[in-house]
Parts: structure tokens; C-alpha cells; sequence
């Protein structure tokens, strides 16, 4: 990564890093998380986690609320 990781962020997302390398050690290419904002609540953390999804090598999946026009 060559940008800043955002202060703290190691300790508030580290169950989204610890995904990431599990997922990669166990050769799995597919990432689900239930809501958007486990990504981040500012913009530089959303992109730290985007960031570290990628770099796992993973495709990201958002779980659509169940109101959503998508799931009906």
C-alpha cells in the first residue's frame, strides 16, 4: 500500500484484516461482509479496507439489506 493507513484503524479492523488473511491462506477468492460500513466509517478508512481486500487478492460481496429493491 502507498498511502497513510488512518490512526488506529489496525486495532478497530482487525477482524476485517484477519479475514483478509485467512481467506488468502485458505486460496479462497471471495470476500462477504453484512454491511457497508465494516469497510470503514470515514473515507480513508473505506479505503484502507478496499485496499487491503485487494492486495488479498479477494472480490469483495456486500450483503444487500433485505428491504432492498434487489432482493425483491
Amino acid at each position: 500500500m502507498n498511502h497513510n493507513t488512518p490512526a488506529g484503524y489496525e486495532e478497530k479492523f482487525a477482524d476485517l484484516i484477519r479475514m483478509c488473511a485467512e481467506l488468502k491462506a485458505k486460496g479462497l477468492t471471495e470476500m462477504v461482509v453484512a454491511y457497508p460500513w465494516a469497510l470503514g466509517d470515514t473515507y480513508e478508512e473505506v479505503i484502507e479496507s478496499l485496499s487491503r481486500v485487494a492486495d488479498a487478492g479477494l472480490s469483495l460481496h456486500i450483503v444487500a439489506p433485505k428491504d432492498s429493491p434487489s432482493r425483491n
